[in-house]
Formats: C-alpha cells, structure tokens, sequence
C-alpha cells in the first residue's frame, strides 16, 4: 500500500498488494479458513450469551422501573429499597459493556464481580444453595461460556486443554 503524491492512498497501491486482511478477521468471521469457527461453535455462543443478556435485562430494567418484586426482593436480602434504582443502572452500564464487542471481555469481568457480590449475599442471609445462592454462577457461566464460544481469541487465553 503506498500514498499518491498528494498524501492520499492510491487504489492501484491497494490492489496491487492484494487483500489487506486485519488480524481480528479470523476471530470474528463465522467463514474463516481452516475452521477456525464453525457456525454452530458461534450460534451456541450467541445463544449462551443471549440467554445472559436477555435474563439481566430484564433484571436491570424491574430495578430501574423500581417495580414491588426488585423493592421486596433487595429489602429481603437485607438491602435499603433506596438502592434498587442504582444497582439497575450499575446493571444497564455493565450490560452495555459486555455487548460491545471490543469491550465484551471487560464487560464479562465486572458481571463476574457483580455476580459474585449477589453468591456472597445469598450466603450471608442463608438462601437454598441450587435455586438462590448458585443461580448468580450460572450466569456468569453462561455470559463467560458465550463470550468463549464467540471469540477466538478468549478460547485462546482460556483453553480448555493445554496446547499440545
């Protein structure tokens, strides 16, 4: 690729190197070569992290309406009705960061941060184990199962087996 004489690309440049693949397209391309993502490998992902998203949206969007089950239900964990509007909010904010794709993995750190505030929580007031204490786990499970089926490169840096 070279720059024409007044500071701009020439097309001719461009095309005569050939197609100029960035390094992210492999990871993002359901088409890739060598089956570096499958379809299947990306709709299962987005179906995890949809069913995530979809189950916090909702969660978010009761607490910033401030309706009567988010009030009871934060008050019963031992929580001020006061800060229902805020947690949904925090809620909105963290959604929006895991749904962005550059910043899905962050986004995916802080709801494990979140999430693991609410475990600690059930376990405080003394909640069933599977249905209430758990069930912020496997959450994160499937925002994280989603995020690593969508993207190469956190399959990368969390194999599920070493490199042979």
């Amino acid at each position: 690729m070279s720059f024409d004489g007044r500071g701009g690309l020439s097309i001719e440049s461009i095309a005569a190197e050939g197609p100029v693949i960035a390094m992210h397209d492999a990871t993002t391309n359901p088409h890739a070569p060598d089956g570096l993502r499958s379809r299947k490998t990306l709709w299962a992902g987005r179906v995890l992290s949809g069913a995530a998203t979809l189950f916090l949206l909702v969660d978010a969007t009761v607490k910033v309406l401030e309706l009567p089950p988010a009030v009871e239900g934060t008050t019963q964990l031992g929580y001020p009705a006061s800060v229902v509007l805020g947690l949904g909010m925090l809620q909105l904010a963290c959604l929006v960061v895991y749904l962005v794709p550059r910043t899905s993995v962050l986004g995916a750190l802080v709801w494990t941060g979140y999430l693991g505030g609410a475990v600690a929580t059930h376990v405080r007031v003394g909640n069933p184990l599977f249905t209430h204490t758990l069930f912020p786990i496997y959450v994160a499970a499937l925002l994280w199962g989603g995020l690593w089926l969508r993207d190469e490169r956190v399959r990368s840096v969390l194999p599920l087996r070493a490199a042979e």
